[in-house]
């Protein structure tokens, strides 16, 4: 069988397609390879909004300010902005209603449609580009490079990542939640000066390499042999984010599944002695974004992170970001948020531990903090705060 062009992205039954990417325009994602199990890798920009004091106000209710990267360009052309999706925009008959609509004689509106012919010479509208992604080699330069230098680098974040994969890859697809959890680490700032930071399931390493713009070392841990090299390909594209603040980001492999970390040096990504002891003797603060889709895999978060801090030297912050999906159940004949609740049943597990030498405290965190990124932020988005303290 012939091998399917690059730019022809194929959807089957278990192609699972990131919130993030979904209503936004291909053509603006540069494909820049295919990593080791076959996948188009693209690369994004997702824009900082530093200095912007117009974000202040956003929040669950009204911070919806993009559909997801700064490149939010429609496919009718560069400079023309889509609106969010349910963001309240109404159609030309809508709109005109309130300024006398137009009624059949029955009292129906009367919208007037015109089909278009195939031999119209001369459409009324120009015609909307193709969408596809860019098609880069790695000898070709990189516009988006370009971009970011016109701009200014510190105002942007560079990722690379994969846009449909089954169920199992999802950690190479950007989320929602890493982008609310990396606002989250803006907007605290002082929270992780100077810190020791360990994020369980960092996925493409979003949220690390925020948290290394502020915090002194950082391990974005995951598993997998691609996804953690994607990892570290991320943070060398954004080196000049994190130099500015002199925070280091060591990529390493964290099996939730394994009771010990990797310290076999011929293992990628695997832990040294000193970083190891550097882990349990400094680390004060635990990230997780958009791991809770998955009972098992929740299951295995919260035990990992359970053996973790009885390791732990110090008292430490866990933050956890997690979305509310809803979904229609046969065995409920409903809709529910199975995930979800499960995620929550652990939360009120831990508060009720008794007789331990840690003592678990949870509390939700108000999503009105800035928006400093751009994306839709939904009020399906939560995120949580786990005190863990010795008795």
């Amino acid at each position: 069988a012939p091998t399917p062009a690059m730019d022809e992205v194929t959807f089957k039954s278990d192609t699972v397609l990131s919130d993030v990417h979904l209503y936004t325009p291909n053509h603006r994602h540069l494909m820049v390879r295919l990593n080791g199990m076959g996948q188009p890798v693209f690369l994004s920009q997702f824009k900082l909004l530093w200095n912007q004091d117009s974000q202040t106000d956003s929040g669950a209710e009204g911070g919806r300010h993009g559909m997801g990267p700064a490149e939010q360009t429609s496919a009718s052309g560069p400079g023309s902005t889509r609106p969010p999706l349910g963001s309240g925009c109404s159609s030309d008959a809508t709109s005109q209603e309130g300024v006398g609509a137009r009624l059949d004689e029955d009292g129906d509106l009367d919208v007037e449609r015109r089909p278009r012919a195939a031999s119209d010479a001369e459409p009324a509208e120009p015609p909307r580009d193709k969408v596809h992604p860019t098609i880069l080699t790695q000898e070709e330069d990189d516009p988006l490079a370009d971009e970011a230098r016109e701009s200014s680098p510190q105002d942007v974040i560079r990722i690379e990542h994969t846009m449909a994969t089954p169920l199992e890859d999802v950690g190479k697809q950007v989320w929602r939640g890493a982008l609310l959890l990396a606002d989250y680490i803006l907007f605290q700032r002082d929270l992780f000066q100077g810190r020791t930071v360990l994020e369980l399931g960092a996925g493409t390493g979003l949220a690390s390499i925020i948290a290394a713009t502020v915090a002194r070392t950082v391990y974005c841990t995951d598993v997998g042999a691609d996804l953690l090299a994607m990892c570290q390909r991320n943070i060398a594209l954004n080196g000049h984010l994190t130099a500015a603040g002199g925070g280091v980001v060591k990529v390493k492999e964290l099996d939730w599944l394994k009771d010990d970390l990797c310290t076999d040096p011929e293992v990628p990504f695997s832990w040294s002695q000193e970083d190891v002891s550097d882990l349990y003797s400094h680390t004060t603060i635990l990230l997780a974004a958009e791991v809770f889709y998955d009972d098992d895999l929740t299951d295995a978060l919260f035990r990992t992170l359970s053996r973790l801090v009885h390791k732990l030297e110090n008292a430490c912050t866990a933050i956890l970001s997690v979305e509310k999906r809803l979904n229609f159940t046969l065995r409920h004949l409903d809709v529910t948020c199975e995930a979800y609740d499960h995620f929550r049943s652990w939360l009120q597990r831990l508060e009720r531990l008794a007789g331990g030498r840690l003592r678990f405290a949870v509390e939700p965190v108000e999503a009105s903090f800035p928006q400093l990124l751009v994306y839709e932020r939904i009020q399906q988005l939560e995120l949580w705060k786990i005190f863990v303290e010795p008795v």
